[in-house]
């Protein structure tokens, strides 16, 4: 977490609403550049400060003063999005910001039966997180289009595929013996290593381009059945045995992760900010974790 000893005057000062794995994962590739960072959570712990809906910041206007760079991670609920409901009128009379970016989902493209998407593809979700998630984009964009000043021109959406790294893959689940082998035919899932989000997030802060929106995902989509088999192959293990997705009785929750089947395109990462993937798909993934 961001001890509150950062906090101290910089030209650059990052703000976290959510200091989670995102977050954390951006905040170690920032540390040692001068970066003040400071951020929220749910209970105020690790040198955090507390926000929710309904427990705002208590003096927005002395603990954003200063900020440059705003992160955006906490997810919509059937309301909107809390911060900019919360803070929408503190972000936009920041004298000094110059970005925020808000992290969304690639399901708000919904099923595309196995078919591309890029940036330009309308969304079209097909669950209610996805609908919150498109609803929050535009609530987004549009408080950026009626600020009419340059933190207005700072927004940037991100939108992310299945986020793993430290402590969250298919390595743990299956030492963990929690990993299940579900398989849809035809369908497969879109990821991204944390470190890889962090290094798009980065490059978007050092070039900042308001309004855009960004699709962040490695190069391959992948069955998640393929993923396990792997990992277990890499571990020296036996993969769980494969059960059919019409026979795994998953959650509501869980179920509606195969109801979108697509395949996310990630050219305006590495065209406009220059990215270059330091885990192109899932195997540069978790052989990098393994031997970590």
């Amino acid at each position: 977490m961001a001890a509150r000893g950062w906090l101290v005057a910089s030209e650059k000062n990052l703000f976290c609403f959510g200091m989670g794995f995102t977050a954390q994962a951006l905040i170690w590739q920032l540390g040692g550049r001068g970066w003040a960072i400071s951020g929220t959570s749910r209970d105020g712990a690790g040198g955090t400060m507390t926000f929710s809906r309904e427990q705002p910041l208590t003096d927005p206007v002395a603990v954003l003063a200063r900020a440059t760079h705003v992160l955006l991670s906490i997810p919509p609920d059937d309301d909107g999005d809390p911060v900019l409901a919360c803070h929408g009128a503190d972000l936009a009379a920041l004298p000094n910001l110059r970005w925020l970016g808000y992290l969304s989902t690639t399901g708000v493209y919904g099923d595309r039966g196995g078919g591309w998407v890029d940036e330009e593809t309308p969304p079209a979700p097909t669950h209610r997180r996805g609908e919150r998630r498109v609803a929050a984009e535009r609530a987004w964009l549009d408080w950026a289009d009626d600020t009419k000043t340059d933190n207005g021109l700072a927004m940037h959406i991100f939108r992310l595929a299945g986020i793993y790294g430290p402590g969250r893959n298919a390595l743990e689940t299956l030492r963990q013996g929690r990993a299940r082998r579900i398989v849809k035919p035809g369908h497969v899932f879109s990821r991204i290593h944390v470190d890889d989000l962090a290094s798009v997030l980065a490059a978007s802060m050092a070039q900042p381009n308001g309004g855009a929106i960004y699709n962040v995902c490695d190069d391959e989509a992948a069955p998640p059945q393929d993923v396990i088999a792997h990992a277990a192959k890499l571990l020296g293990l036996v993969p769980p045995p494969e059960i059919p997705f019409d026979r795994a009785e998953l959650s509501p929750m869980a179920a509606s992760f195969y109801r979108d089947n697509k395949r996310t395109r990630n050219d305006r990462i590495k065209g406009e900010l220059g990215v270059q993937l330091r885990y192109p798909d899932y195997r540069a993934g978790l052989a990098a974790l393994l031997e970590g």
